[in-house]
């Protein structure tokens, strides 16, 4: 042991911190109240013999009470014994340091041999000073009086952190006080946001409120570093960064606010010492709607939470129904009192909108002298002539499409599964999911994160904590609050480890080597993989054997040839494959409804690049009913229009695509919203034809242009259909009668179904109606279990 600087007359060392053998006498020094806190004991007794022999009035506190002590009756100073367990002197700092009172206390640990390490971990901690058990009784005096005399005053009350610049939340108040009181003249435009992220309570469970601080550090960090228009941050008690944006339009705020969440959300930070991922929450409202300072930063923080509900790292803007009690009943508005009643017609509304207005437009402008009808009728004819071109063109490029790398650019990396699931609708397929997941060939090492909501407990979760027990690469991870799937997927992406992650639904059960497979691409260039999906209940209905078909028209012909043609994949939603980083700065959207392609749009325009491998397969169950395909398809023919209005422009006016991508797009996104309501056109054609002929009796069939046109579009299905079953999954490729069923229901039947669902889904969209209908998948469990 070291001992003191002092020795006796007879040349031995001082007792340690007044050690009862050799008591050190009293010396005169400033009073001062000490809260000593530790066990009962000999060590303890010795510690308070000190201070009161060096001029302090002592009290005692066992740990777990100093906080009331401090709060009751404040002392000067704290001196606390650490004990044997280290998590016991964080403990006592924790509780000190959580008191208002207790913030601005100079706070002394008497150490016995912690070591280095232990002493930096408790000044960390919030302590003060760390002082040897062995030290000098005078010197632990002298240490105390000398923090007493320059107490030591939180960052909270200083006008703004020394280190940080950030100000204290009370003179963040005070500075946007000021701001709305200038005079309106001298005041343009402006915003407020405040920033939480959504992993700070896991964080500060682990280790306490100090990380509130530390992370609104980090933030301010990421805000300093891109610059911008923000010219004051500060941060408040609950770890949220507050930003004042004066004189800035809302547009220009609001790219300052999205280049702040997507660049925090692709950082991993180091916080208390640990690698974390956060995810920001950014709630802003315009100054020019606030009055009060205090009540501003309120409303900020509602839009904050509700943000934080999505994860999707878009600013939420403040709305005053976020004040309102969760409780209370919103009444709908009158709009969507209709809507229900609207949705029933809108077949009927499609016909008026795709016939009967087209026809009279033709009738009235030939009266007005303009054969718009005849003009139209061309212009039919080359949509449908350039539609079957495009397909056949995808069905050649498909046969050269990239073959994958054949070994990795890099060792393989830790990776991630997750699986997002509505648990009430998945409860018959989930185990069987994670059982076909925990038997992947991975050798990077694989952890499986379910990702599910539900609005109530199920036995099904039982089962899942118990192979989540049984093998611990199974994390489960209820979404509290979550609707749908891009919210359980956003809340997984920041926890989970892997370098790359691969997102499924909870019906697919990849194939063995899907993830090393995978990593062959992300290693060697590329930022997204989208596989190959497998129907694997097509037996159980013909409308399961016609979408087992089209899949593979889907998978096997379009997205590799469509790839190869327009150098760019789509992200399908499922048994998609991307680099973490790139995912953690993307996220989903919950509000579209096809939230994948959105992400694949969003990905691409920021230079990400997606491939597309037909041999990655992962199999899944399809709809059994129609009336379960109809809600699907409608959902999916929605949500690429949505896609489609919000990308379309953007991407063509992007500075990173090349002439090649953006015709991709135009194709992808314009045409196919067109094609619908175009392939519709030909009957008011044809009506007007016929009206302006006299009668049907009247016109020529037989133009020769007309009828070649007629040919080559009836023919492009059957080439898809024929390059489906050529480059199939070889289980489907055996059922001939399959490809050949799909080809004839096809061209009668389904093609103009997909249409009319198409056209269905654009009014549905006009109208506002964005609900989403879950696809049912206890039927289709069942049907695969009878086999």
């Amino acid at each position: 042991m070291l001992t003191s600087h002092h020795a006796d007359s007879q040349g031995a060392p001082t007792a340690l911190l007044g050690g009862t053998d050799h008591p050190t006498p009293p010396v005169t020094h400033p009073a001062g109240h000490v809260l000593v806190v530790g066990t009962p004991g000999p060590r303890l007794e010795r510690l308070a013999h000190t201070l009161r022999a060096t001029g302090h009035d002592v009290s005692h506190a066992p740990p777990g009470e100093a906080g009331p002590r401090v709060r009751q009756t404040p002392p000067d100073a704290v001196v606390a014994l650490d004990e044997p367990d280290a998590r016991h002197a964080v403990d006592v700092i924790r509780e000190v340091r959580t008191v208002p009172a207790g913030r601005a206390l100079p706070l002394l640990m008497v150490t016995g041999t912690p070591g280095p390490a232990g002493v930096a971990d408790l000044l960390r901690q919030g302590a003060d000073d760390c002082i040897p058990e062995v030290s000098d009784p005078d010197e632990l005096s002298a240490r105390i009086e000398a923090k007493l005399r320059r107490v030591p005053v939180p960052v909270e009350q200083l006008l703004r952190d020394p280190r940080t610049g950030l100000y204290s939340g009370p003179h963040f108040l005070d500075e946007l006080d000021r701001e709305l009181k200038r005079p309106g003249a001298a005041r343009h435009g402006g915003v407020l946001a405040v920033i939480g992220v959504a992993e700070l309570a896991v964080l500060e469970d682990r280790f306490g409120p100090r990380i509130r601080r530390e992370v609104a550090e980090r933030l301010a960090g990421v805000a300093d570093r891109l610059g911008g228009v923000c010219d004051r941050h500060g941060r408040d008690d609950d770890g949220h960064l507050l930003m004042l944006l004066p004189g800035v339009d809302e547009e220009a705020a609001l790219r300052s606010l999205d280049a702040l969440a997507t660049t925090a959300a692709g950082t991993r930070f180091v916080v208390a010492d640990e690698h974390v991922r956060l995810t920001p929450a950014i709630g802003w409202l315009p100054l020019t709607h606030a009055t009060d300072a205090a009540d501003a930063v309120d409303q900020a923080r509602d839009a904050a939470r509700e943000a934080l509900r999505h994860r999707d790292l878009r600013p939420v803007r403040y709305a005053p129904w976020m004040r309102e009690s969760p409780n209370r009943h919103r009444r709908p508005p009158l709009r969507a009192l209709f809507r229900p009643a609207l949705s029933a017609f809108s077949p009927i509304l499609a016909l008026l909108l795709g016939i009967g207005a087209p026809f009279a437009l033709y009738q009235q402008a030939y009266r007005a002298g303009w054969d718009l009808g005849s003009v139209m009728y061309w212009v039919v004819v080359a949509g449908l002539v350039l539609s079957a071109l495009l397909i056949i063109l995808e069905c050649l490029y498909a046969l050269d499409a990239p073959a994958r790398p054949e070994l990795p650019g890099a060792p393989y990396p830790p990776a991630s599964a997750v699986i997002a699931a509505y648990l009430p609708n998945e409860a018959a397929t989930i185990v069987e999911t994670v059982e076909s997941f925990l038997r992947q060939d991975y050798p990077g090492g694989l952890e499986i994160v379910l990702a599910y909501n539900t609005p109530h407990p199920l036995p099904v979760e039982d089962t899942l904590r118990e192979i989540a027990a049984r093998d611990p690469r199974l994390v489960l991870l209820p979404v509290a609050g979550s609707t749908s799937k891009a919210q359980n997927v956003n809340a997984a992406v920041s926890r989970v480890r892997g370098e790359f992650v691969g997102i499924f639904d909870a019906d697919h059960h990849p194939a063995p080597h899907a993830f090393r497979n995978a990593w062959h691409w992300l290693s060697n260039g590329y930022d997204v993989v989208q596989g190959h999906c497998v129907i694997r209940n097509g037996d159980s209905s013909r409308i399961a054997r016609l979408v087992a078909v089209e899949f593979e028209a889907i998978y096997a012909v379009s997205h590799p040839g469509r790839t190869r043609l327009h150098d760019f994949g789509v992200f399908g939603g499922s048994n998609g494959f991307w680099r973490t980083d790139v995912l953690a700065r993307t996220r989903m959207h919950g509000s579209m409804l096809t939230e994948d392609i959105d992400s694949t749009l969003r990905a691409l325009t920021r230079g990400s690049r997606i491939a597309v491998d037909r041999t990655l397969l992962s199999r899944e169950l399809a709809p059994t009913t129609l009336t379960a395909l109809w809600n699907q398809r409608s959902r999916w023919a929605q949500g690429w229009l949505q896609v489609s209005l919000k990308h379309l422009w953007r991407g063509l006016r992007s500075p990173i695509l090349t002439a090649r991508q953006k015709f991709g797009l135009l194709v992808l996104l314009g045409w196919r919203e067109i094609q619908p309501w175009l392939t519709l056109q030909i009957l008011p054609i044809l009506l007007y034809a016929s009206w302006k002929a006299g009668g049907i009796d009247h016109l020529n069939w037989a133009v020769p242009v007309c009828v070649l046109a007629l040919l080559l579009t009836l023919g492009a299905g059957p080439v898809q259909a024929l390059f489906a079953w050529r480059l199939a999954v070889p289980e489907l490729r055996a059922r001939r009668r399959w490809f050949w069923s799909y080809l004839l229901v096809s061209t009668v039947f389904y093609s103009h179904f997909k249409n009319m669902v198409a056209r269905q889904a654009h009014l549905k969209e006009a109208l506002g109606d964005r609900r989403w209908r879950v696809t049912p998948r206890a039927q289709a469990a069942k049907a695969v279990a009878r086999r």
